[in-house]
This record gives structure tokens, C-alpha cells and sequence, in this order.
């Protein structure tokens, strides 16, 4: 008997237990963590997320309380056009599909406070990846059931016509059994993790049937996995020439490091274990990392995704606290994937991405954009994450990545405005732009043609030199570095960006800025996402600053953007 979710049970905060965190702040520096602990840990400041303004109708509403709305909508570091949920946490995106003319979007969402916990699948729906509504929650997890501690994350395809999901649902293991029975032990819980089905014939995708049993109950017999979740599936063709269901699974092994897990099916319901289809080195295991949570360590590769793409494949796959992508070759008789090039797909905020296919065929990519927050800060706001915007990928004749903003974005744009640099007071070598930006909602474009001299670039808050009453400083926002002594990399910050450019080709670099979140493409190679704050309570003008050879700026533009809702989408 299958069990049909039209409105998910609520599930009251008494009965959260747990908190899974990927990220922790530790003085502004965001730590991978990825981790299930007490919710003793938040101390007062889950009880204070929690009430009085915790949601109290059914997680099925996507709307927000009346009391917490006016509170969201008024908050100047919500962004205006990225996707997030009306109110509470959100963490990873799940299941985006193209279906009956519209993108729908699924993701991790806790209904019930701003921090990590009782994950359901969100659902919000779009006619082109920019504009979203929100709907009512997709998945809920069951009690007593395969996921009753929660809906992880999943993918969405169309199997013979029918919507269909597959995901990761979690259960409490008691602790007699935990030695056999659960896949994740990080010293706090003790959790099996199982991989589960849903599907829909509701052509707005709004109600989805759950296959009551796992469709793979248990890992592999054999291994010792440090984690077994995130399933992604695709069809393919076998070694026999039929069509063919293959499913990654993120994994790893005890001591060995991490793996992804390779099953075929014929049906989507009945899985044959195969082999790794990609492990890590077991020659470089790293079991002596300190640590007891295993993707920290490297043991466990989460949130897997592997694709074709430019006569290649593409595998990414989280872990320690980052985004790693591999191009390669995929042998489709031995079903191995042998990778070719490599590196990390966003050096910034950035964490358990997952593609779809658009209308056109093209690749797009989507993921988490964490909080850099203090946990007390971000829970009493009421939200916590959002959605990246729609990236595309497209691959380079030298078989590495690119990555572009979809171009529906552009959409957005109010007139463009040209800008000039010029120092702010005589004899000042930084050199301010000539217009800001408001209310931290727009894009700027700066193309530089390196030469000889380094320069740098700042995104900032300019101060009026004029204003003998300030007692602020000039802090910057983000920061770019640039000397030609190292012509394949960008200084963002802290981070390194790596660049390869062709004789005479300049950098061009990208800045989309949203109220409290900033993302910077350089030349479609690299990508870094960066959360930044400031203490005023209205969103700052914030301008471009460059030092170097004035010369050397071929392009500089900004665009306001208009907000995709006119309430930060609190409704």
C-alpha cells in the first residue's frame, strides 16, 4: 500500500531532537560541518527562533505568519531576487525539473524555526528560473516511516511520463542496534539513512504518493560506509545497448575516504548494487583526521550529481566544507568514470549543488548559499540560506568548466550606467566610481586589461570625505587582487581564484549583489559567493574602488535590479 501526502503532519518543535549544520561561523570564517548534533547546542537561541513567532499552521503553507512577514520583508540583508523560502531554514536544492512549461524547485526547508531541523522538501514554481511562487511543501516526513526523521536530499525525473523522486529519508536507529544498523553515528545520533521513492500525477506537481518501503534499504553488504544518502539518478544506455536507469549515491568508507556509489535498475524500484563509480585514492584514506564527523574529514562525499556534457562527463560531489567538479570519460561498458580535469566549483559560500536541464537542453546549476551568520543572529531573524541564481554550464575546449549567469537574469536590469573612477580627494591614488548602487540589489561589470602593474578592486561603502561627522572607516565588502608576477590567479579576499587567459583576452568580472550576499563570476572560469554584513539597519550604497592604471579599465557598468517580489518573497 502506497501512501498519498496531500498535507504533510505537522511535526512540533518539542519533537526536534537533532540539528544537522553543514556550516559553523568561527570568527567570520565559515567551517565545514555538516554534523548532527543537540539542539542544546543553540541554547536560548533556538527557543527564542522557535517562539513566539514559530509558524503554527501546517508546514503544507508557504506562507509566513502575519506577526514575521512584516519583520522579513522590511529586513534591508534578505535579498530581492534570489529564491528562498517565504520564512525558516532552507539548505539544499532538490529535485529542480523542467515540467509542463514551468521550472519547479524543490529544496531542504525546516517549517519551523531558522536553524537546521525536521527537513521537508519545499516547492516553489517559476515560468523562467528568475520569478518564483511559492507552493505548498512537496514531502513531509512520514511518522513511523523510512523518513520519520526527516526528507533529505534527492533528484527529480520523469520515468515512462510520471514525475518521480528519489531521496534519502532518515530514522532514529536504537542505540542496541547502531553498530549494525546505522549509516551515520557521528557520536551525537545514530541515524539509518535509506533511499526512497515518490510520485506525482498532479500536473502542478503539488501532491506526491510515497512508496511506503525503501527502494535500497541497506548500503552495500561489506562495507563500512561513513554515510549513505542523496541519490541521483539518470538514463542511460548499457553495455547491452537498452535504456538503463543508473543512480550515484554519496558515500565513503571507513578509513579509506570518500566514495560515490554506482546501482542500475530497470524499473527505478528494484536496484542492483555495482561498484564505486568514482573513490577516493585509498593509498591517501584519512582516517587519522581528528574528526568524528566523516565529511569533514573527507570520508564521506555528499550530494553527488554526474552528467554528460560537451562530449564529456561531470561528476561533483561536497565534502570538507567545499564543491569539487571532475570532467572525464564515463566507459560504459566497464561503467567507471575516469576523470580528466578537476577543481572546486565556487571557493566561497557555495555547498550541495544539483543541475537540471532547462527547455533548451542547456545544463543549469543551482546551489546553497549558506549563512556566514552567528547561529543566535540568523535563527532570531527568521530566515536562514538561499538559492544561488541559475548558473550554466558549458564545457571549454580543454575540457574544464565554464560557468556563465543564466542570461534570463538580465531581465532584471534597469538602464545601465556607464561608470567613471576618479579619486575621491586630490592625491588619492584609489579611485572611487562615479555612481553606487542601492539598496544592495543589482550588478556590476568591471572588464580590466591586465598589464604590468598590479591593481586592485573593491566592492564598498564609500565615505563622504566631506562628513566631519563619521566615525566609521571605509570597510570593503569584497576585495580583488591582481599582479602580473602571478597571471593565472585572482586574490578574492583570502582565496585564490584560478584564471587562464588568452593573449590580449582582459578579465572580466561580475558582481551580482543582493542584499547580504555578493556573486562574482571572473571570465565564466571561476566562481566564489560571499555573505557580508554591515551594522546599520538600511542596506549601504555600495560603489567600486580600483588602485592601479587607470588605463587598464576598459569597462565598468552597473545595473539596479528590480526585486522579482515586491516582499522579499515573504508570501
Amino acid at each position: 500500500m502506497e501512501t498519498k501526502q496531500t498535507k504533510p503532519t505537522p511535526r512540533t518543535p518539542s519533537s526536534l531532537s537533532f540539528d544537522r549544520r553543514r556550516f559553523l561561523v568561527n570568527s567570520g570564517k565559515v567551517l565545514a560541518a555538516s554534523s548532527f548534533v543537540s539542539t542544546a547546542l543553540f541554547g536560548n537561541a533556538l527557543a527564542d527562533a522557535m517562539a513566539p513567532e514559530t509558524p503554527q499552521t501546517s508546514p503544507a503553507s508557504a506562507n509566513t505568519k502575519p506577526k514575521l512577514a512584516p519583520k522579513l520583508a522590511d529586513d534591508p540583508r534578505r535579498p530581492q531576487f534570489h529564491l528562498l523560502p517565504a520564512a525558516n531554514w532552507m539548505n539544499d536544492p532538490n529535485g529542480p525539473i523542467y515540467w509542463k512549461g514551468r521550472y519547479h524547485m524543490f529544496f531542504q526547508y525546516n517549517p519551523h524555526a531558522a536553524v537546521w531541523g525536521d527537513m521537508h522538501w519545499y516547492h516553489s514554481v517559476s515560468p523562467d528560473m528568475v520569478h518564483w511562487k511559492h507552493l505548498a511543501v512537496a514531502l513531509a516526513p512520514t511518522p513511523g516511516g523510512p523518513d520519520s526523521e526527516g526528507c533529505f536530499s534527492g533528484t527529480a525525473i520523469v520515468h515512462n511520463g510520471v514525475p518521480t523522486f528519489l531521496y534519502t529519508g532518515v530514522q532514529t536507529v536504537p542505540p542496541d542496534r547502531a553498530a549494525t544498523d546505522a549509516t551515520l553515528r557521528d557520536g551525537n545520533n545514530n541515524f539509518r539513512e535509506t533511499q526512497l521513492s515518490a510520485t506525482s500525477t498532479d500536473p502542478e506537481l503539488r501532491t506526491w504518493t510515497k512508496r511506503p518501503a525503501p527502494v535500497i534499504p541497506t548500503p552495500p553488504k561489506g562495507l563500512e560506509v561513513t554515510g549513505f544518502r542523496d541519490p541521483a539518478p539518470w538514463k542511460d544506455t548499457g553495455p547491452d545497448g537498452k535504456d538503463i536507469w543508473y543512480m550515484a549515491v554519496g558515500s565513503g568508507v571507513k578509513g579509506k575516504g570518500g566514495a560515490i556509489l554506482l546501482y542500475k535498475s530497470a524499473d527505478l524500484q528494484s536496484w542492483e548494487y555495482l561498484h564505486f563509480l568514482h573513490a577516493h585514492d585509498a593509498d591517501t584514506g584519512t582516517a587519522a583526521s581528528g574528526t568524528s564527523n566523516p565529511v569533514d574529514s573527507g570520508d564521506m562525499w555528499e550530494c553527488p550529481d554526474f552528467f554528460p556534457l560537451g562530449g564529456k562527463h561531470v561528476l561533483f560531489y561536497s565534502t570538507q566544507g567545499k564543491v569539487l567538479w571532475h570532467t572525464g570519460t564515463f566507459d560504459k561498458q566497464a561503467l567507471v568514470f575516469h576523470p580528466e580535469q578537476s577543481g572546486i566549483l565556487d571557493h566561497g559560500s557555495f555547498y550541495a549543488p544539483k543541475t537540471q536541464l532547462d527547455k533548451s537542453g542547456n545544463r543549469i546549476l543551482w546551489g546553497w548559499i549558506p549563512e556566514t551568520r552567528p547561529v543566535a543572529e540568523y535563527s532570531a531573524s527568521g530566515w536562514a540560506g538561499l538559492m544561488s541564481l541559475p548558473r550554466i554550464l558549458t564545457m571549454s575546449p580543454d575540457n574544464r568548466l565554464r560557468i556563465s549567469v543564466n542570461p534570463a537574469v538580465e531581465k532584471l536590469r534597469q538602464r545601465e550606467q556607464k561608470l567613471t573612477l576618479a579619486p575621491s580627494k586630490p592625491g588619492d591614488k584609489e579611485l572611487l566610481s562615479s555612481a553606487t548602487l542601492k539598496g544592495a540589489c543589482g550588478e556590476f561589470l568591471c572588464t580590466i586589461k591586465p598589464s604590468e602593474e598590479p591593481f586592485t578592486v573593491d566592492l564598498l561603502n564609500p565615505i563622504d570625505p566631506h562628513d566631519k561627522e563619521t566615525t566609521t572607516t571605509q570597510a570593503s565588502f569584497l576585495s580583488i587582487r591582481y599582479s602580473h608576477a602571478n597571471p593565472k590567479e585572482l586574490i578574492v579576499d583570502t582565496q585564490r581564484l584560478p584564471i587562464t587567459l588568452a593573449a590580449s583576452e582582459p578579465i572580466e568580472m561580475h558582481f551580482y549583489v543582493d542584499g547580504s550576499v555578493i556573486e562574482l563570476l571572473v571570465n565564466n572560469q571561476s566562481a566564489i559567493t560571499k555573505r557580508f554584513d554591515y551594522p546599520n539597519p538600511t542596506a549601504p550604497e555600495i560603489a567600486i574602488s580600483f588602485t592601479g592604471k587607470l588605463q587598464d579599465v576598459t569597462r565598468l557598468s552597473l545595473w539596479q535590479f528590480n526585486p522579482i517580489s515586491k516582499n522579499r518573497l515573504t508570501t
